[in-house]
C-alpha cells in the first residue's frame, strides 16, 4: 500500500503570536485532507513577542516544529531555513497572518497530483492596496520581466506548493542576497498558478514596509537582471556623442566667425550635467560592487538560535486521527 505524501508547512513569522494561536489549529484542521503525514514549521524571523512560546505551547497538541533565528534576517532568509529543513516529499509556504486562505491548498494538491512540481497562488485583486503601491509594483516587474533571464510573475508570491526536487533545487543556490520570487522563477519545473483572494490579516500589523519593499526590489533588479550597468553605458555613449557634435560645431563657428566671448553658464551646466550623470553612474555600478562584497564575504543566510522538532509521537497521533 502506497503510502500519502508526507508534508511540512512553513511558517515564517515575526511578532506573529496571535495569528499563529488561530493559524497552526485551523491548518491542523485542515492538513489531514491532503495527508495525515504532515507538519507545522514556525520560522520565528527574531521576533519581540510571544511567537516562540506560543509555538512551543502549541506543540504540545499539534505536530508543530520551531526554529528560532538569532534576530531578524529578513522573510527571504527565513523562508529559506525553512526549506533548508523541511524533508518532506510536498513542501508548503504561508504567511502566519492568515491572509492565504487555506481552503485553496486543496487546489494546489490537485495540480501536484496531475503532475505539476510547483503550484503557486496569484493574487485576484489587489484594490485594497494603495493606488501609488500598486502602480510601482506594476511598473517593477514590468521592468524586471523586460530585462531579466527568466518570467517572473507580477501577481505570484510566496503562497505555494513545491515537490521536494524543487526544494533540493532552492537549497543548491549559493546566494546570500535573496529575493524567493526570483528563484522561485529561476529554478524553474513544471509550475501553474492559482488565482486566490487575499483575506484580511486576522491581527497585527505587517512589518514588510516600504523601506523593506524598497530594498527587496533592488535585489532583485541586481540579482536578475544587468540592463542598469547596460543602460548606463548607453547614455554615456551618447553624451559623448553629443559632447563631440558640440566640439565640432564649436571649432566651426571658430573658424567662421572667429572667436566668441566665453559663455560662462553654458560651462558651468555642462560640468554639473556631466557630473551628475557621473556620480548616478557610479552609484549604479555601486549597488553591483556591494552585492559582489556580500557574496565574496560569504556569510551564512541566516543563524539559528533553538530549533524545536516535532515529537514523532504528535505526528502519529496525527496521522491514526486522519486515518480514523
Amino acid at each position: 500500500m502506497e503510502l500519502p505524501p508526507s508534508i511540512t508547512c512553513i511558517l515564517p513569522a515575526y511578532n506573529e503570536a496571535e495569528n499563529l494561536q488561530e493559524m497552526i489549529p485551523l491548518l491542523c484542521e485542515y492538513l489531514p485532507r491532503l495527508s495525515g503525514r504532515f507538519e507545522v514549521l514556525v520560522v520565528d524571523d527574531g521576533s519581540r513577542d510571544a511567537t516562540s512560546a506560543v509555538a512551543i505551547q502549541l506543540a504540545e497538541q499539534y505536530p508543530v516544529s520551531l526554529i528560532r533565528l538569532s534576530r531578524n534576517f529578513g522573510k527571504e532568509a527565513a523562508m529559506s531555513a525553512g526549506l533548508d529543513h523541511a524533508d518532506s516529499d510536498l513542501v508548503i509556504l504561508m504567511d502566519s497572518d492568515m491572509q492565504h486562505p487555506v481552503d485553496v491548498l486543496e487546489i494546489f494538491y490537485q495540480h501536484w497530483l496531475e503532475g505539476y512540481d510547483m503550484i503557486y497562488g496569484i493574487r485576484a485583486d489587489r484594490s485594497d492596496e494603495h493606488p501609488i503601491k500598486r502602480r510601482m509594483t506594476g511598473f517593477f516587474y514590468h521592468m524586471l520581466s523586460q530585462s531579466a533571464d527568466v518570467e517572473i510573475q507580477a501577481d505570484a508570491g510566496d503562497f505555494r506548493m513545491m515537490d521536494a526536487k524543487v526544494v533540493r533545487a532552492l537549497r543548491a543556490l549559493p546566494e546570500r542576497k535573496r529575493m524567493m520570487k526570483g528563484l522561485f522563477a529561476w529554478v524553474g519545473f513544471r509550475s501553474i498558478g492559482v488565482p486566490f483572494q487575499v483575506a484580511p490579516r486576522f491581527s497585527g500589523q505587517t512589518s514588510f514596509g516600504i523601506r523593506r519593499l524598497s530594498s527587496l526590489a533592488l535585489t532583485g533588479i541586481t540579482a536578475f537582471s544587468s540592463t542598469p550597468l547596460r543602460i548606463w553605458m548607453f547614455i554615456g555613449a551618447g553624451i559623448s556623442c553629443l559632447a563631440i557634435a558640440y566640439a565640432v560645431i564649436v571649432v566651426l563657428r571658430t573658424m567662421i566667425w572667429g572667436v566668441d566671448v566665453p559663455g560662462w553658464p553654458t560651462l558651468v551646466a555642462g560640468i554639473g550635467f556631466l557630473g551628475g550623470v557621473q556620480l548616478l553612474s557610479v552609484g549604479v555600478l555601486g549597488e553591483y560592487v556591494a552585492r559582489i562584497f556580500s557574496e565574496v564575504k560569504a556569510r551564512p543566510v541566516y543563524l539559528i538560535s533553538d530549533y524545536h522538532p516535532a515529537s514523532a509521537r504528535k505526528k502519529t497521533e496525527h496521522k491514526t486521527e486522519s486515518v480514523d
